[in-house]
């Protein structure tokens, strides 16, 4: 029956792609809530009134944010084509597309990051000064701790975001579910394929959608 309805999906190959697309979103999400806490974390600290205020840091981390978070997907997937190529060896695959996945979502995430901790009420911050706490121990207890909440709805937002950015990187020979959608259902004229392979990005999509809003229920104290 669903062969009838379906002729020309192959499940195994759906599998294998699905797993490729959860694969590069994985890797990515992971790298980018490091980096781009780091940014953020960077950016509010150097700001002004704030622990390592640095307007020339600020500045230049800032731009650099700026600048990458503005750059279309596509565009960014071949700008980096040779630093992709001198990281991985080659441009085609999964593993190919993680440095364009990580840079496009880093700087984008950061901003999320530095809203976040914008947030905190900054009278635990200067409570936590006046005790003596160092500013590792404000990072760590206070800082992040304090903007968890807002931390993970973003990366969750992020995640959402990193789905669609490894179906445009599967279009140009990154693998994964866009690489089959693009390859077999649109250039081979194959709409079955198309269709299971957006259902099964709708899922992905919903699925972390779900975990992110309760996480994000199960550590917001307001």
């Amino acid at each position: 029956m669903i062969k009838h309805y379906l002729p020309n999906v192959d499940w195994l190959i759906m599998w294998q792609e699905t797993k490729n697309t959860l694969y590069m979103t994985g890797i990515s999400v992971l790298a980018t809530f490091i980096l781009g806490t780091l940014l953020g974390l960077i950016l509010f600290l150097t700001s002004s009134g704030n622990l390592w205020e640095n307007k020339f840091v600020n500045t230049i981390i800032s731009a650099i944010v700026n600048i990458f978070r503005s750059i279309p997907f596509i565009i960014l997937i071949v700008l980096l084509i040779p630093l992709t190529t001198f990281i991985v060896g080659t441009m085609i695959g999964e593993d190919a597309a993680l440095p364009s996945l990580i840079i496009g979502a880093a700087p984008f995430y950061a901003r999320m990051v530095e809203i976040g901790l914008r947030e905190i009420d900054k009278g635990v911050i200067e409570a936590a000064r006046s005790m003596g706490a160092t500013t590792g121990t404000i990072i760590w207890k206070v800082l992040l701790p304090e903007s968890m909440p807002a931390l993970i709805s973003g990366i969750t937002v992020t995640a959402i975001a990193l789905v669609g950015y490894t179906a445009m990187a599967g279009a140009i020979g990154a693998g994964g579910l866009g690489n089959l959608a693009y390859n077999y259902g649109f250039q081979r004229n194959q709409n079955d394929v198309t269709l299971i392979a957006t259902v099964i990005i709708l899922i992905i999509v919903f699925v972390i959608q779900f975990i992110g809003d309760s996480i994000t229920s199960k550590l917001d104290k307001r």
